[in-house]
């Protein structure tokens, strides 16, 4: 039986670092990414890790490029890479959602660029990307972070459209707040009531990459907690 190979990009931290865990099996070789050194110290030898700024769009391609040379094709890609910004729609300005559209729309576009090719000489692959609740429920004082979070949902929508038929499974995970370090740290003890654990959202993801979640494409799943 031939092994996975996944990438997990944003796997320093968070969401990404407990999905590269929770993939990491001996059916699955996890190829972590992150930007920093640091998280990527803190995740088991047997996790192949890469320091990468992917939200760089020249760095996707030839880093896939590489790591099929050197690992091997990938079967999966998890995309947790997002960046979160508080602001109303009077008060964004073009550097803000510049930001926001590159880092939470355009990581998603450009790493999903660089494994489709791999994944339709095989005929076959696996998706998942992560967006937000904000992204399908406007919500005041996050606007330009909403609408890239929307953005996200139709881009991962229209690539199911297109890759459906080539064997190829793209969903979108919509938290709402993750009770990441992170977060516990930017939020009160009071918004973090209903936070939900990035272990039980890996678990999410991880259902959505396997055999088991074969009819499963284009679906919004809303991960939202309490």
């Amino acid at each position: 039986m031939s092994t996975r190979i996944a990438i997990v990009a944003g796997a320093g931290s968070g969401l990404g670092q407990a999905t590269a865990l929770k993939l990491h099996s001996p059916g699955t070789t996890v190829i972590a990414v992150d930007r920093t050194e640091a998280g990527l110290k803190a995740l088991p030898e047997g996790i192949h890790t890469e320091i990468a700024d992917a939200t760089d769009p020249t760095v996707a391609g030839p880093l896939v490029e590489r790591l099929v040379s050197e690992v091997g094709p990938p079967d999966v890609l998890v995309n947790t890479i997002g960046a979160y910004e508080l602001g109303d729609a009077l008060a964004t300005t073009p550097e803000k959602l510049r930001q926001l559209m590159d880092v939470n729309l355009g990581t998603a576009l450009w790493l999903t660029q660089a494994v489709v090719p791999q994944m339709m000489d095989r005929g076959s692959g696996a998706i998942v990307h992560v967006a937000a609740r904000q992204g399908v429920e406007p919500s005041a004082g996050v606007a330009a972070y909403g609408v890239s979070k929307a953005a996200l949902v139709h881009l991962v929508r229209t690539l199911d459209v297109e890759l459906r038929q080539r064997g190829i499974r793209v969903n979108v995970v919509l938290p709402q707040i993750i009770a990441t370090a992170k977060n516990k740290a930017l939020f009160p003890p009071e918004a973090l009531a209903g936070a939900v654990e990035p272990e039980a959202i890996a678990e999410l993801i991880a259902f959505l990459v396997s055999d088991a979640a074969a009819p499963t494409s284009g679906a919004v799943v809303p991960a939202y907690g309490g």
